[in-house]
């Protein structure tokens, strides 16, 4: 028997509390806060330098490394992917959305990108600004070298934010970002969604792929004392803008689509309506 995490289960407890208040947007981790505010010069958006490119590949060989051995030893477990034909389907840029409740689930997505082996598009996914600045340790290399853009509270850093992520989806990419805002570990629920990510889509006439992660905890017992969860990806049919109604309108249109098919899925999983305790 292994006893179970006391962080863990003060994050259950967070959890608990948070939604019996209605506050779905807060963060639950006791993750440091930014170091420093992010300057300009010190994010490479587009990986364009060369040393950065270099980053890039070492990390990523060993991050895929790391992901072997996490299965090999059954503490990460995909069991199904659902819909990779959505990905192939876009033929442009898109934002990915995608419910956030592990460090792993960033892995999941990584692994259902590749499965779809796109030609000439990469993955990039939007985090926090003290992700970059102060990164967790054991996520440091991730965080500041696989194709993350941070967002910043520096007006000029946002800029550059704003201008790479236009120039990335017009190339053709994809971008992930959590739209519930914060991560809660191993949350079932879909929460409220923030605009951020409809804006980008309608901003750059770009889908909206909404992609939502259903889990079941399996045999095996973690480091934590609290059963491995396997991993059902599940890849829904895009969502564009319409060119018919205004920014405002289509961003909450295009939210409201996003929350009711994440609804959908985790009614049909779970066989229980979606229900928040308060």
């Amino acid at each position: 028997m292994i006893e179970k995490a006391k962080d863990r289960l003060e994050v259950l407890e967070k959890i608990k509390d948070y939604e019996n208040k209605g506050i779905f947007d807060a963060d639950v981790e006791n993750d440091p806060p930014a170091s420093t505010i992010l300057q300009p010069n010190q994010v490479d958006y587009k990986r364009k330098k060369l040393i950065n490119k270099i980053k890039r590949f070492i990390t990523y060989k060993v991050i895929r490394k790391k992901v072997k051995e996490l299965k090999k030893q059954k503490l990460f477990c995909i069991k199904e992917t659902n819909g990779l034909d959505y990905f192939k389907k876009v033929k442009t840029g898109a934002i990915i959305t995608c419910n956030h409740f592990n460090a792993c689930d960033s892995f999941a997505m990584d692994i259902a990108f590749s499965a779809a082996k796109l030609k000439h598009k990469k993955l990039f996914r939007v985090i926090k600004e003290s992700n970059f600045t102060n990164p967790p340790p054991q996520y440091k290399a991730m965080m500041l070298n696989c194709n993350t853009l941070p967002l910043s509270e520096n007006s000029e850093t946002l800029k550059k934010f704003m201008q790479s992520v236009k120039e990335l989806l017009e190339e053709g990419n994809f971008i992930l970002i959590y739209p519930e805002q914060s991560m809660w570990w191993n949350y079932k629920k879909p929460r409220p969604l923030k605009n951020g990510a409809f804006r980008f889509s309608v901003k750059n006439n770009v889908p909206i792929i909404p992609v939502f992660i259903t889990m079941k905890a399996t045999d095996v017992i973690g480091p934590d004392g609290f059963n491995i969860q396997e991993y059902y990806i599940n890849i829904t049919e895009p969502i564009y803008p319409n060119p018919n109604l205004d920014l405002k309108q289509n961003i909450e249109t295009l939210k409201n689509k996003n929350f009711d098919v994440w609804k959908s899925i985790y009614e049909s999983f779970y066989n229980e309506k979606l229900k928040y305790e308060n």
